[in-house]
């Protein structure tokens, strides 16, 4: 069974928590911001809340488990309910993602705090610190990559010339094709997992170098 799934039965348990809490996070971040720039399309179809079941599409989910990758219920947004359009549709694409590198830190932080502390079951915990926060980093960089449906394909497309924006999105469902073959097929490891491979060591280096310098190690 373990050779269909992206992850141990050892990790299993602590992927899923780390999910529901990742993609509750990430869909409650970007519901709350649309509020604040004035949009209450999330608010009034219950997804300002912590209950992972208003956010988390269960399709999506077992693709997580099984392919790697998935997806959770995408909220609800209405820019022109906005009081700024552009600036609220571009911070509203970037709070979701923002919200799950911000996890990683608060994981990270966690992490440091245990490492410290010797306590029953410490390895347990930190092995799962470990992974919150690993996911939550890919979850941050996959979620601005400038493909759609993915977030940074929005924050892109509010930056593009008017006619330019209409051309793009003439071509969204191939580009929709675009992105599953880059991510399912072995092409991913030329594309997108240089990317991961690059800036996840990277943005781990700086939050870790924070931490040490705060607990004094």
């Amino acid at each position: 069974m373990e050779n269909f799934l992206a992850y141990s039965l050892q990790d299993l348990p602590y992927v899923i928590v780390t999910l529901l809490i990742a993609f509750t996070i990430h869909e409650l971040a970007h519901a709350w911001v649309a509020l604040l720039f004035g949009d209450d399309t999330a608010k009034n179809e219950g997804r300002i809340t912590f209950n992972p079941l208003k956010h988390i599409d269960p399709i999506g989910f077992i693709f997580v488990i099984i392919a790697g990758f998935g997806w959770a219920k995408p909220t609800p947004v209405n820019t022109y309910k906005m009081k700024h359009r552009r600036v609220g549709s571009v911070v509203v694409s970037l709070a979701g993602p923002v919200s799950n590198l911000l996890l990683a830190f608060v994981g990270m932080g966690f992490y440091f705090l245990f490492l410290q502390m010797d306590i029953g079951y410490s390895q347990i915990i930190l092995h799962f610190l470990n992974l919150f926060v690993s996911l939550n980093l890919i979850l941050f960089i996959f979620n601005l990559l400038p493909l759609p449906p993915l977030d940074g394909y929005q924050i892109l497309s509010e930056f593009l010339p008017l006619k330019w924006r209409l051309k793009v999105q003439a071509y969204e469902n191939y580009a929709l094709l675009f992105f599953l073959i880059l991510v399912i097929t072995p092409l991913s490891r030329y594309t997108i997992s240089p990317i991961f491979n690059t800036l996840i060591p990277w943005i781990t280096s700086e939050m870790a170098g924070f931490y040490y310098y705060i607990f004094q190690i």
